[in-house]
């Protein structure tokens, strides 16, 4: 059993690490303070031909695993940029997926090689606000209308639509009364976020200013036909395909966010001298720091172990929302664990943990709560009845 990474794994560590270290705590500040997006980075990233880690060689990428999806995303997580680094490129990471597995030739020869480049921004349209997490209940809708659809409805906490020329869209196409099961009906469409009848409208928010979430209010958007994804009714089924790679990739982040913090915490612990000794030399200072340490190495394993089980084909529900529920909280505690390190100076922007802390908290929230998190692993894995 190897639990080091491999030389291809070391390799994406290292070179995505060179790229991040070129954007430092004042860059990454000034932008939370403008909430300007960071387009000096993604283009960085892009150049590198990072965004095309997990997708197919044919198109420009690089046709690595998750796992080494997972160990990119780790690093752009501990660096300066936090969460805001790894929001900034995270739906491209994961979010073509669907493309890739789901999509024609003609479809992945059209939009892959523009998303792996960087020519295309996109963004994820999929959560509404009378759905929330229970998905096949969206209200947005998509008729057909010759060769095309026209699109109407809302969604919420779309990320980077500010920024995006592209959406993959989920709307339902047959009303929920007229389907067999909730989840069918739905379908999948990767589509042109057409300003004329899409408006989008930035919310206000905690932490991660430099990347815009945000309401879109489609009015009568028209979709061609050929940008549908797959067979019409079946894109929660597509979209079901890509949930566990974003729960590992959200994992990786977690801890990369939570072992960046706890660095800073164990920096500031050594050098920062009260009653003539360091703080770190304190137990109430080293415990915690410590125990956040263990936390994010477990986390981390499991992490990789959901990656590893995701390359392999095998299933991996209750590992991917495992890694996510404990590396969320993990990260959560350290950056917490980072501030009261600090003291009173934790709660100044120019020790950047307050930052970090702030946007810890997105990983915890989304893409799924912790409570729905252990519901999977108590069905999946323990097989009690489901509860929801």
């Amino acid at each position: 059993m190897d639990f080091g990474l491999t030389e291809t794994q070391e390799d994406v560590r290292r070179n995505v690490k060179a790229v991040c270290d070129r954007f430092d705590d004042a860059y990454w500040s000034a932008h939370d303070e403008s909430g300007d997006f960071p387009v000096e980075f993604t283009d960085a990233i892009a150049a590198g031909g990072w965004l095309g880690i997990a997708m197919p060689e044919a198109y420009g990428g690089a046709s690595l695993g998750v796992s080494e999806a997972a160990v990119m995303m780790h690093t752009v997580a501990n660096s300066a940029g936090a969460m805001a680094a790894a929001s900034s490129i995270h739906i491209n990471i994961f979010g073509p997926h669907p493309i890739v597995v789901f999509g024609s030739d003609a479809q992945r020869e059209r939009w892959l090689p523009d998303l792996i480049n960087g020519r295309t921004r996109t963004c994820f349209g999929v959560t509404e606000p009378t759905a929330g997490l229970n998905t096949t209940q969206i209200q947005t809708r998509a008729v057909r209308d010759g060769d095309q659809y026209v699109v109407q409805g809302q969604k919420i906490w779309t990320s980077t639509a500010q920024e995006a020329d592209k959406i993959l869209l989920l709307a339902r196409t047959t009303p929920l009364e007229e389907t067999p099961r909730p989840i069918d009906g739905l379908s999948l469409f990767f589509t042109d976020l057409d300003r004329r009848h899409a408006e989008v409208r930035e919310i206000a928010k905690m932490g991660r200013h430099a990347v815009d979430s945000n309401e879109v209010f489609f009015d009568d958007m028209p979709v061609p036909a050929g940008d549908r994804i797959g067979e019409e009714g079946k894109g929660f089924r597509y979209l079901l395909h890509s949930l566990n790679p974003e729960r590992v990739l959200v994992a990786a982040e977690s801890v990369g966010i939570g072992q960046n913090a706890l660095a800073r915490a164990a920096d500031y612990a050594r050098e920062r001298v009260v009653f003539g000794r360091p703080i770190g030399q304190n137990q109430a200072i080293q415990h915690p720091l410590a125990e956040s340490w263990a936390e994010l190495h477990a986390a981390w394993l499991m992490t990789l172990r959901a990656a590893w089980l995701y390359d392999q084909g095998e299933p991996c529900g209750p590992e991917a929302n495992a890694a996510k529920f404990l590396a969320a909280e993990a990260g959560k505690r350290a950056c917490e664990r980072a501030i009261i390190t600090h003291g009173g100076l934790g709660y100044a922007k120019e020790m950047q943990v307050e930052r970090l802390f702030r946007e810890s908290l997105i990983n915890w929230i989304a893409p799924v709560s912790p409570q729905l998190a252990l519901c999977n692993i108590a069905e999946k894995a323990l097989g009690l009845p489901k509860s929801y």
